[in-house]
């Protein structure tokens, strides 16, 4: 039985993109909200979900970080998609004849350029392959999306510009999480990355407190988020370190930190992606 990916957004998302370039024998699986590629997890319909966490261009995904210590999932591994936008259109379309292109409501102003090149009207989707769908039901060749060479391919429309990003290093990062915990073995000439979230006490400083064992024990902490609570404190935090559970060196700066915390509650640790020695 083939395994299977969730992820949210149309067949053809970059989401999608991503989980078949991580997971090419596996079955994705649409979800259309965050919530529910979670809820599909949780329940074991699917094995897997390929979620995204950052990118370059946009920033954090909010709901993402709500989800993640909420569901009590496990992060196990990640991705870096390099999101190269295609400009999309029907059969036998050509640039020329464009007057509207479809897309995400962050991927047009990723591709503002071409799009004032064109002179284009633009009109925002919830999703880039949800887009390239509607521009594949319409069958109207002033109509354009953009949008994965991916969800061309899955919509039978036709490429008529690749490429047309502003920004070459467009990224996303993609986090792949699980159900179960799984820590891999340490082995030599490999960097790990460690997750996870903790609630710093109520006392004066206790944030500089809780990172300093990071900083006296030589672990490069690369992502640090807050959390607020009702009352707009920034209690709790999401962090990344670069470091596995079995090396001294972060076994110290966690304990370290434990003293400082109410709560510490690691959510994975897993290879670096190779994307980081860029």
């Amino acid at each position: 039985m083939k395994q299977t990916i969730a992820f949210q957004g149309f067949l053809g998302a970059y989401s999608d993109m991503a989980c078949r370039q991580v997971f090419p024998e596996a079955q994705t699986m649409p979800c259309e909200t965050f919530d529910e590629a979670f809820a599909t997890l949780m329940s074991g319909q699917s094995d897997l979900a390929m979620i995204p966490v950052d990118n370059t261009l946009a920033g954090r995904v909010a709901d993402v970080h709500r989800l993640i210590p909420e569901t009590g999932v496990h992060i196990i591994g990640e991705h870096f998609q390099p999101i190269r936008h295609a400009l999309l259109g029907v059969k036998g379309s050509k640039i020329e004849d464009l007057k509207t292109v479809h897309s995400h409501i962050h991927a047009l102003p990723q591709c503002r350029e071409v799009i004032k090149k064109l002179g284009l009207k633009s009109e925002v989707h919830a999703d880039t392959a949800g887009a390239a769908q509607e521009i594949a039901e319409l069958k109207d060749k002033t109509q354009a999306a953009i949008a994965s060479e991916l969800a061309a391919e899955i919509y039978d429309l036709d490429v008529l510009e690749m490429d047309v990003q502003d920004a070459d290093h467009n990224t996303t990062r993609f986090l792949i999480l699980s159900r179960d915990a799984f820590i891999p073995a340490i082995e030599k000439n490999k960097t790990y990355m460690t997750s996870f979230i903790f609630e710093v006490r109520n006392i004066p400083a206790s944030l500089y407190k809780a990172l300093g064992g990071f900083a006296t024990n030589g672990i490069n902490m690369v992502k640090l988020e807050s959390y607020v609570d009702k009352s707009f404190q920034a209690a709790q935090f999401y962090a990344d370190v670069i470091g596995h559970p079995e090396e001294r060196s972060l076994q110290l700066a966690m304990e370290e930190l434990g003293f400082f915390a109410k709560e510490v509650h690691l959510l994975g640790t897993y290879e670096a992606h190779s994307f980081r020695k860029n």
